[in-house]
């Protein structure tokens, strides 16, 4: 097992999201918990290619860009500005949700980028402890502990 407060939750987490890695894959070793990036044509020290299956390592999968999704409705239905919370709602709907929440966000309601950051950080960070614990990679101590750590922050 590996032990989490060595391990480097926020690239596990960027991993978890990058939902364009079609050329190149995430991984993790499950000896040390380092994080490396494969691609094709370079292996995983860039110059050397090397077909995944010959490595003793775990890829992380992106998490479907849904749950991600979710957790920009979940801030946008507790902001206490009924207002700013159906903007932001609204500006999830259809392609582009991701960018046009951000958007709205930086252009309309600057004084919660904040707390938006603070909530995506704690729902990602979550995610990573409970991707490590899914793959057998710390045990059920470690990951309760983390997930207590790390709640959602207050939403104004």
């Amino acid at each position: 097992m590996l032990d989490v407060r060595h391990l480097d939750l926020e690239e596990i987490a960027t991993a978890l999201q990058d939902q364009s890695a079609s050329e190149y894959r995430w991984l993790i070793d499950p000896a040390s918990g380092e994080i490396m990036m494969w691609t094709a044509d370079g292996g995983i020290d860039g110059k050397t290619p090397v077909d995944l299956d010959e490595l003793d390592l775990v890829p992380i999968e992106a998490v479907p860009s849904y749950v991600w999704h979710r957790d920009m409705a979940d801030f946008a239905e507790q902001v206490s500005d009924e207002q700013a919370g159906r903007r932001l709602l609204r500006a999830i709907q259809g392609r582009g949700a991701f960018r046009r929440f951000k958007d709205e966000l930086h252009e309309e309601y600057p004084h919660l980028l904040n707390a938006w950051y603070a909530f995506h950080h704690a729902r990602a960070t979550r995610r990573a402890i409970d991707w490590l614990l899914d793959n057998s990679l710390i045990d059920d101590a470690a990951a309760s502990s983390c997930r207590t750590e790390c709640p959602d922050p207050d939403v104004p």
